[in-house]
């Protein structure tokens, strides 16, 4: 993945709303292979209107101009939106599950790591443990870097989603 000189990835986040018809996601995928774009992420789950999905695609910008992929988007039939969401300017959210090895003398320091990234143990054996920790895909990228030096048995991640940050006025309406 590319990085730009301060070491961030150089991405963009789509979020695309579809009818939510059978071989719609294939169809977008689809266009991205026939491109050669490169998708850091996909998410795609029901909207909050009915028959209509969300899909939440992070590309790759150096592998295509972001007008050029949204051109390509629209002009699939069942795409009815797209929005382009600034990293800067958004929320993102990942999952990631994953059972790492915790034998006797380890697991205090694995238990250790979930509690101060704020991740959950969510099922134990004698020798692993399985964790889930709901974050910022940075946040998920130290915590798994970390997982590491213990060894991973098996590692997913759902990939992000995300949606616009609230500006303040919209967060003091809320509030109010």
């Amino acid at each position: 993945m590319s990085r730009t000189h301060d070491g961030q990835m150089n991405h963009h986040i789509l979020s695309v709303l579809v009818q939510n018809r059978p071989g719609v996601l294939a169809r977008v995928a689809g266009l991205f292979a026939r491109r050669g774009y490169n998708i850091v992420s996909l998410a795609v789950a029901p909207a909050e209107e009915e028959g209509r999905s969300r899909i939440t695609i992070v590309v790759d910008l150096d592998s295509a101009p972001l007008e050029q992929i949204t051109k390509q988007l629209f002009k699939l039939i069942d795409v009815l939106k797209i929005s382009e969401l600034d990293p800067r300017r958004s929320v993102e959210r990942e999952l990631l599950i994953a059972t790492v090895r915790a034998a006797a003398d380890s697991r205090s320091e694995v238990q250790g790591l979930v509690d101060i990234f704020e991740a959950k143990i969510i099922a134990v054996a004698p020798d692993v443990l399985t964790v889930s920790l709901e974050g910022h895909p940075d946040k998920l990228d130290d915590f798994e870097d970390l997982l590491e030096d213990y060894g991973i048995v098996e590692l997913q991640r759902t990939g992000r989603v995300a949606l616009p940050r609230l500006d303040r006025a919209q967060r003091l309406r809320a509030v109010n």
